[in-house]
This record gives C-alpha cells, sequence and structure tokens, in this order.
C-alpha cells in the first residue's frame, strides 16, 4: 500500500469510526485528557489496592513487611511487561492498523497477541517457580523474612499467566481508543480485591486465615476474573478488534514483538533498579532499612500507573498518528503528556518530601524504618516529576516505534544509581550520598527521554 492510498484509507476508516476520527483530528489537550481518566482512575485504584495490601499485610509483622517487599519488584515487573511492556505493542500495532484503515489486521493482532502473551506468561511461571529461592536471597530476604517471600511468591507466580492475558486483552482494547471498558474491569476489581484481601489473609466465617498467602491469592482470583471479563469482551464483538480464532503467522506476531519485545527491556531497568538499590540499602544498613527504603521507593510505583495513566492513551494516539502519516501531531500528543506527567509527579513528590511520614507510618512505625524512608523522600522527592514524564513518554514511544533514547536514559539512571552509587556508599558510608545520585539519575533520567522526543530525535533517520 503506498503512502497516499494509506492516507485515504486511514480517511476513509476515521469517518466510519467517531473515536478514530477524534483521535486524528481532535483537540490534543481535550482528547488527551478524555481519554486518560478512565485509566489514571483505574491505575490509581489499583496502585491504591496494592497499598492496601501491604498495609493488611504489615499487621502481620516487620519480617512479613520485608519479605514481601523482595516479591513486590518481581510482581511489578511482571505487571510491567504485560502491561506496560508487551501491552504498549500491542497497544500500538493495532492502533497503526486502525489508523492505516486495516480493521482485518486488528483482528488478527487481537488472536496473536493473545496467544504470545499467555505463553510469556506460562514460561515466566515455570521460571520463577524454579528459581524464586535463589532469587529471593539475592534481593536480601533473610530467615522469617525469607520465609514470608516464599509463601508470598509462590502463590503469586501461580498467577502469572491470568496476569499476562488480563494484560494482553486490555491492551487490545485501548489499542482502539476505548480506555472506558479496561478501565472499568480492572478498577471494578481492584475495589473488590480489597475485602477479599482482607478475608484471605485474617479469616472471615467460614473462610480460614491464610496470613501472608491470603493476599496473594486474592490477587490471583482478581486476576482470573479480569482476564475472563475482558476474553468475552473482545469475542462478543462489541470490541473494534475482535478476537476470533484462525491460525497464527509470523507477520502480525513480530509487528507485536518489535515495539512490544525491545520495550520488556523498560521494566527490566525501571524494577531492577529499585531491586538492587533495596538490596545495597539492606546490606549496608539492615532488614529495618530495606523495610523503609522499599516502603518509601513504592511511592515511586505509584507515579508508574499516574503516569501510565496517561502513556496508554498517548500509545494509542501516537500510534494511530503515525498510521495515519501525522508524525508531527504525533510529537506534540507526546511533547504535551509529558508535560501534564511533569506537574502531576512534582505535586506528588513534592507532598511526599514534605510530608514522609504521613506516607511512612501508614505501613509500619519502627523508628529505623520511618528515618530511613523519609531521608530517601526528602532527596529524590522533588524529582519525582522527571521520573513521570520519562515514563510517560516512554509509553509514548512505543506508540512511535521509536524506543532507542528512553531505553537508554533508563540504563544511564540505573548504572548511575545502582553502579555509581554503590560505590559511593562504600566509599563514604553516607545514605545521603546514595540517595542524592538517586536524585540526580532520575532527572537525568526524564530530561533525556523529554529531549529526544521534543528535539524530534524520534524520526531522525526513519524509514519511509
Amino acid at each position: 500500500m503506498t503512502q497516499v492510498s494509506s492516507i485515504e484509507a486511514a480517511a476513509v476508516s476515521a469517518k466510519a469510526n467517531p473515536r478514530l476520527h477524534g483521535m486524528l483530528h481532535g483537540a490534543i489537550v481535550p482528547t488527551l485528557l478524555r481519554m486518560s481518566w478512565p485509566n489514571v482512575l483505574m491505575m490509581l485504584a489499583l496502585a491504591s489496592t496494592g497499598l492496601v495490601e501491604i498495609w493488611l499485610l504489615a499487621k502481620l509483622g516487620t519480617d512479613v513487611l520485608a519479605g514481601v517487599a523482595v516479591v513486590v519488584p518481581v510482581l511489578m515487573l511482571m505487571q510491567n511487561m504485560s502491561q506496560g511492556a508487551m501491552g504498549g505493542g500491542i497497544s500500538a500495532a493495532v492502533a497503526r492498523a486502525l489508523g492505516s484503515g486495516n480493521g482485518a489486521l486488528a483482528d488478527d493482532l487481537a488472536r496473536h497477541a493473545t496467544v504470545l502473551s499467555g505463553s510469556i506468561g506460562l514460561a515466566f511461571t515455570i521460571l520463577l517457580l524454579l528459581f524464586s529461592d535463589p532469587l529471593f536471597r539475592l534481593l536480601g530476604a533473610e530467615g522469617a523474612a525469607l520465609a514470608a517471600a516464599h509463601e508470598y511468591g509462590q502463590v503469586i507466580f501461580l498467577g502469572l499467566v491470568p496476569l499476562w492475558l488480563m494484560s494482553a486483552l486490555a491492551s487490545v482494547i485501548r489499542g482502539t481508543g476505548n480506555m472506558l471498558v479496561p478501565g472499568a474491569v480492572i478498577c471494578g476489581g481492584a475495589v473488590l480485591l480489597v475485602p477479599v484481601c482482607a478475608a484471605l489473609i485474617f479469616g472471615f466465617g467460614p473462610i480460614p486465615a491464610l496470613g501472608v498467602a491470603g493476599g496473594a491469592w486474592a490477587m490471583v482470583l482478581y486476576q482470573v476474573a479480569g482476564a475472563a471479563t475482558l476474553g468475552w469482551y473482545c469475542m462478543s464483538g462489541r470490541n473494534v478488534a475482535r478476537l476470533r480464532a484462525g491460525p497464527l503467522r509470523w507477520s502480525p506476531m513480530r509487528s507485536i514483538l518489535v515495539v512490544g519485545g525491545l520495550a520488556c527491556l523498560n521494566p527490566l531497568i525501571t524494577n531492577g533498579l529499585i531491586a538492587s538499590t533495596a538490596a545495597i540499602v539492606g546490606a549496608y544498613a539492615g532488614t529495618e532499612a530495606l523495610a523503609g527504603y522499599a516502603t518509601a521507593a513504592r511511592l515511586e510505583y505509584l507515579l508508574i500507573p499516574v503516569a501510565f495513566g496517561l502513556g496508554a492513551p498517548m500509545v494509542a494516539l501516537v500510534g494511530a498518528n503515525i498510521g495515519a502519516g501525522q508524525p508531527q501531531r504525533a510529537r506534540d500528543i507526546a511533547v504535551r503528556g509529558g508535560l501534564i506527567a511533569f506537574v502531576i509527579g512534582s505535586c506528588v513528590g513534592l507532598a511526599a518530601a514534605i510530608w514522609p511520614e504521613a506516607w511512612l507510618r501508614l505501613f509500619g512505625t519502627d523508628a529505623h524504618l520511618v528515618e530511613t524512608g523519609a531521608h530517601y523522600l526528602r532527596i529524590v522527592g522533588p524529582f519525582y516529576g522527571f521520573f513521570a514524564m520519562g515514563f510517560s513518554l516512554y509509553f509514548a514511544s512505543q506508540g512511535a516505534g521509536r524506543l532507542k533514547w528512553p531505553l537508554l536514559a533508563g540504563a544511564t539512571r540505573l548504572t548511575l544509581y545502582a553502579g555509581v552509587g554503590w560505590a559511593a556508599l562504600a566509599l563514604t558510608g553516607s545514605l545521603t550520598v546514595f540517595f542524592a545520585l538517586g536524585a540526580v539519575a532520575m532527572a537525568l533520567y526524564g530530561a533525556c527521554v523529554f529531549w529526544a522526543v521534543a528535539s524530534g530525535s524520534w524520526f531522525k533517520h526513519r524509514r519511509q
């Protein structure tokens, strides 16, 4: 298909699809905000549910909190890989197909995305169940904390297939520009997860108290229900990209993997940074400091849903406009979305820096825990806007199929904080120096990604 016929097909498709027409021709900021609010609400509800779970588990003791703290980065890695990385590749491929007027390809992509994600989830389940013990030890868990990590992690890993399937199906729907259905399903499930989590942890009526494993089983039940609901929606014909039986071919798989596969490096970098720096703090200052740092750094995980709330619509918007031959509009969408994320992240970070104890005491009152966590937030919190901006623009870069700069910036942050920071901590013995390098690394990350998008480096040397 030539460039001219591609644009003509996109115009015909947009006229037949009001949602797609708005993505290609609507006012940028109102369209972005309209598409973002269900996603932001959904991800905040999901993140808040995770925090409630940690709050409930904290009542079982500091060892349980420390044990769960080494599993959470692995769980977040799976969520970010399935939803933000591979999911972004799925949404981008579907959006580009619809933007170019190729609805049949969008249907094929839905089928291939489901098979691919389910297979990846199964592979991770097997690997993590086999190697969980050395992994948890590497991340700093010992004694009672290690036992809690095993009890929680073994159940969590059993639920990875429905997790990957739920993320894939939600991403197919988001690629069509529909943020409301995935938001309603995931948000509704997250709300129901809270009482189920409490009942399984502490027991209720005939339900026995499962302790730390109860929180994990509640998460698995939620993922199974979410995957089933979204699967029904895609198979029912209500979604623009329909999930139907058919043959598997390499071409649709490749269009997902060329972005989604490469994008999986980003959550590896992000979660690897949190896990490695937590291990460094734990080795240097002990279990209570590890729990304090992990609790404080979890606020960064809270920013990931905010950035994703803005970033997922940018994947669809940027991808559709690239498919329709409108690269300048795609870049304008990304820049404005990144600036909105910066403002939101800065507000959250400054609040955390000013009132760190208000956050930390929700999860524990141990003096060493609070001291370490507050020290980190006072130094790094004011720079959270750069992280939110860089992470949201990573999603926009998925829509453009240009991931070089977000990945380079993430690798630089990891090297500076976990590598240079570890060396500086070993030489000086100062957590202040270590956390200060973390703040510098965070600012550098966001600034580099924004420069790449705003300067037009996205589209330099792009194949036509």
